[in-house]
């Protein structure tokens, strides 16, 4: 129970700091401030070559944005992630955990601007720190950034493309991807999953408007997350990595006018947990069952 309850314990202070810091600075005339907790469970996940892990911990987004006239906008947005995680017998990846806690500490700055004829310029640039406990903060930096070019139509619509560039511990990676809000129908509508839920925003969900406020959701995404192993842990300042499929449904409603709920259920598939030296080289990598996973996003605006 009180590996359970560590994460609330640890992140729940930091959320009410984010959420102070954030609505002093959002006196200022014309910025507006938010702020989103996510609570993440993930289901015990038997590992190719015997053992399991499971994990749990939670999401933290605040920040505000600006409207700067002419189609010009900026914001500024803190990230905090916490997840505990627990590994009985992992065989395959020497026998004892890798890693116990991962933290993530990180800020971007998202920028549009228009183009004229519908489209937008999109530019956010980011730094993190992802490093489980014990680790070198210094070694620990992630940064990178997103550019993206949107199209929107007469009818609200909107499409399209981004590429993101991130280096991310002794990795560059490079990535395509669609951005896509678009409606089908009276009721149907596909666009990128929530950015700031346990999926993440790497891939597409079809949505459906309910007559009860209520809106539900299908999708699938992609999820990496690679952090800086305890200095005196199994590999001193080693690399960890934990990749899988999130496939979800998602249920949602707005409570008010300033506040949303999304619930989420699924399963993660297609998942692989990896150990690497310090400088980037595999020494261990093992493939994790589908396993289920269970989240609730609390979105307010002021």
């Amino acid at each position: 129970m009180n590996r359970l309850s560590a994460p609330t314990r640890q992140a729940i202070p930091f959320a009410l700091t984010l959420l102070a810091a954030t609505v002093a600075q959002a006196q200022a005339t014309g910025w507006r401030p938010f702020v989103s907790v996510t609570p993440v469970y993930q289901g015990e996940a038997g590992l190719d070559g015997g053992g399991d892990y499971d994990a749990q911990g939670l999401i933290l987004r605040a920040g505000a944005q600006r409207d700067l006239g002419g189609e010009r906008r900026v914001g500024v947005t803190l990230s905090y992630d916490y997840t505990d995680y627990g590994f009985t017998n992992p065989t395959r990846l020497g026998g004892l955990a890798p890693w116990n806690t991962v933290q993530r500490y990180g800020v971007s700055v998202p920028l549009s601007f228009g183009l004229g004829g519908g489209w937008s310029l999109g530019l956010t640039p980011s730094v993190d720190w992802f490093r489980a406990n014990g680790a070198d903060t210094a070694e620990a930096l992630t940064w990178g950034g997103i550019v993206s070019a949107t199209k929107r139509y007469d009818d609200g619509n909107r499409l399209g493309f981004g590429l993101g560039v991130y280096d991310r511990l002794e990795e560059t990676r490079v990535f395509p991807f669609l951005l896509v809000d678009w409606r089908l129908g009276e009721r149907w509508r596909l666009l990128n999953p929530l950015p700031a839920g346990p999926t993440g925003p790497a891939g597409l969900e079809l949505d459906y408007r309910l007559d009860n406020g209520w809106n539900i959701g299908f999708g699938a995404a992609w999820r990496s997350t690679r952090f800086r192993l305890d200095e005196n842990g199994p590999v001193p300042n080693g690399i960890g990595e934990e990749r899988g499929a999130p496939v979800f449904l998602r249920a949602s409603r707005a409570l008010g006018e300033q506040a949303t709920l999304n619930l989420y259920a699924g399963v993660v598939t297609g998942g692989e947990l990896r150990v690497e030296d310090a400088a980037g080289r595999t020494l261990r990598e093992v493939d994790t069952d589908t396993t289920p996973f269970l989240g609730a996003t609390l979105t307010a605006r002021f």
